[in-house]
């Protein structure tokens, strides 16, 4: 019990921090940037905002990869090794 709540404030911390950091980039750096992928152009957004949302989407992705892990070593344990 003990050790999940530290965990839980270790990783509280770590957040906050990545957080902060993002904030203080954001605020130091209010230049405009399009991001151009192949034939998309996107509308100019400060650097900012523009890396929090690679973060954000960055997180979403990565809570998703445990699942897909899962998903692999589960039919490793299946499928009967030939030799």
């Amino acid at each position: 019990m003990i050790v999940a709540t530290v965990k839980n404030i270790i990783i509280s911390i770590l957040l906050a921090f990545w957080l902060g950091a993002i904030a203080i980039f954001s605020i130091q750096n209010i230049r405009m940037v399009s991001l151009k992928f192949l034939l998309w152009d996107s509308i100019e957004l400060p650097i900012g905002v523009l890396l929090s949302f690679c973060v954000g989407g960055g997180l979403i992705i990565g809570s998703f990869f445990p699942l897909f892990l899962k998903r692999t070593q589960k039919k490793r344990l299946r499928t009967p090794k030939s030799t």
